[in-house]
Order: structure tokens, then C-alpha cells, then sequence
């Protein structure tokens, strides 16, 4: 079998391939200098930017000569191409803050209105966990296992569609698992541990899968398609530990309150002054009270009590 898209390279190689992510950079960093400026005090992260150019680097990498003639000519560099741009470019963007980045320099009415989109119903379904692991890793067996890869890699657009959605699903179940922008969607540590554990098992599968010829619908070589699926398999499992330390980085354990001796929990409410002092009334002075000895006389009893 041939690979019947591989004329189409000379359209998407070249410079104009690098230009959406230079662009992207050049609006991150202008956006961090007007943070700066807005607020010397608190600044910006520098690691934020670094993580977010290395994310806007393995973006141009794989868009850029040798990756994207050698994707174009050999389903194995395609794989390279799609762990790149859809899982390693990622995480490393979305370790570098967009979001915050925006609210903090946009004018106040801009952020609220930003904020509000975040939290509302449109903007919690993308970040639902469940949204996201369908999106980027359940459709890879609809892509492989149908003919939907052969009808979009024969389009010279269809490579671009591919790409995007590469790109926007891995940052979509990135910033799920450990991303540092607000999500109002985003389950507690133990549960993005399991959806990402469920990623990691579909993306395992479909590599076993793809290297034994079940089902697969790729129109190139056979070997090819077994070195695509390594590819797939051992460079899909670094892209998720790395996503897992990014996530263990990030946690910080909630601290429990330890209660205070004497303190009763519950519904019930020690009784107050006054009604102790009702309580007391009638009693002789010193009744109940426990005197330490040594306090007193020789017996411990306070002098100058009634029972001295």
C-alpha cells in the first residue's frame, strides 16, 4: 500500500508553517511586559514564559523542516509530528498561564466578562474531564480505525484541521489535568489521576492495536504503520509521565485543622457565663474548685476559705 497523500507536503512545509506560533509567542510576551508594568510588585513567572516558548518551540519544530516533509512522506513521522503538536507543545503551554495572563492584563470590565465565561455552563463543558479525555484521546480510534485519517490527509486543508484539533484537545486535557488556569470544572487530584491513567490505557491500546494490524485503516506500508505505533506507544507514555509530574508538582495538600483542647464539636454548646453563675449561686465560696497542693496550707486547702 502507498501512502496516497504525499504530494501534499510542499504545502504545509516551509516558514509559513512557524508563523502561528511565532505570532502566539510574540502576544504572550507582549502581554507579560504590560503585566510587569501594570504590577512591578507581584511581576510575572519566568518559568510561565519559559514553559510557554518551550511549548511555542516543539509547535514550530513540528511544523518546520526535517519533521513536516518527513510526516508528509511516512506515517511514522506523522506520529512524531502528532506527539509534538498534540501532547508534548501542550503541556508545556499550559504550564506557562495564558488565561491568568490575560486577566491580569486586561481592563477590569474585560476580566470580569472573561471570568464570567469561564464559570459558565458553556465554558465548564470543554473543561470537563470527561469532555476532554473524548476529545483527545477517544478520538484517536476514529481517526485510525475508520477511514477518516485517508479522507482528511488527502485535503492540503485537511492537515491544518488536523493539527488544530491535535493541538487545542492535548491543551484542553493538559490544563484538565494540571493546568494553573482557573477551572471551575476541574475534579480533586485523585480523579484526574484516574482519567489520566484511562488515557493512558487508550492510548496503549490503540498502539497494540495499530502494531498487530487489528482494524487499522491507514493507507502505508505495513512497516510503517508497526513504527508508528512504537512511536505512538513509548513517546505517548513520556508525554503522560511528564503530564503526571506536572500535576504532582502542582498539588498542594489541603492542611487539616487540628481542634482546640477543651473545645466541644458538635451541636452541642457549652453552657455560658451567665448561666454558670446561676448555676453556682447558693454554693459556698470555693465549693468544686480543686486546689492544687502546695497552694494553700499544708493540707492544699486555700486559707481564708470557709474550709480552712
Amino acid at each position: 500500500m502507498g501512502h496516497d497523500v504525499m504530494g501534499h507536503g510542499t504545502h504545509v512545509a516551509g516558514l509559513p508553517g512557524a508563523l502561528p506560533p511565532v505570532l502566539a509567542l510574540l502576544v504572550y510576551l507582549h502581554l507579560v511586559r504590560r503585566a510587569r508594568r501594570r504590577n512591578p510588585v507581584v511581576g510575572w513567572s519566568r518559568w510561565r514564559t519559559a514553559s510557554f516558548a518551550t511549548g511555542v518551540a516543539l509547535s514550530a519544530v513540528a511544523l518546520l523542516p526535517p519533521v513536516a516533509p518527513f510526516a508528509h512522506a511516512d506515517f511514522r513521522g506523522h506520529m512524531v509530528q502528532h506527539l509534538l503538536i498534540g501532547m508534548y507543545a501542550p503541556i508545556a503551554l499550559v504550564l506557562g498561564a495564558p488565561v491568568t495572563l490575560l486577566l491580569r492584563t486586561l481592563p477590569a470590565r474585560g476580566a470580569r466578562r472573561l471570568s464570567a465565561v469561564v464559570h459558565s455552563r458553556a465554558g465548564r463543558l470543554p473543561t470537563d474531564p470527561a469532555t476532554a479525555l473524548l476529545l483527545s484521546t477517544g478520538s484517536l480510534g476514529v481517526l485510525y480505525f475508520t477511514p477518516l485519517y485517508n479522507a482528511v490527509t488527502a485535503l492540503p486543508a485537511g492537515h491544518w484541521l488536523l493539527h488544530a484539533h491535535f493541538l487545542l484537545s492535548g491543551c484542553l486535557f493538559a490544563h484538565v489535568i494540571a493546568g494553573p488556569d482557573p477551572a471551575p470544572a476541574r475534579p480533586g487530584v485523585r480523579a484526574r489521576l484516574v482519567y489520566l491513567g484511562c488515557a493512558i490505557f487508550v492510548h496503549a491500546v490503540v498502539a497494540q492495536l495499530m502494531y498487530g494490524g487489528f482494524w487499522v485503516n491507514v493507507h502505508a506500508p505495513i512497516p510503517e504503520i508497526r513504527g508508528g505505533a512504537e512511536i505512538m506507544y513509548y513517546g505517548g507514555d513520556i508525554a503522560e509521565l511528564l503530564l503526571a509530574a506536572a500535576l504532582v508538582s502542582t498539588w498542594r495538600p489541603e492542611r487539616r485543622s487540628r481542634p482546640v483542647a477543651g473545645r466541644v464539636r458538635g451541636p452541642y454548646q457549652p453552657e455560658t457565663r451567665p448561666a454558670r453563675r446561676r448555676a453556682t449561686r447558693g454554693r459556698p465560696v470555693g465549693a468544686g474548685r480543686r486546689v492544687p497542693a502546695g497552694a494553700g496550707g499544708r493540707d492544699g486547702v486555700r486559707r481564708g476559705s470557709p474550709l480552712a
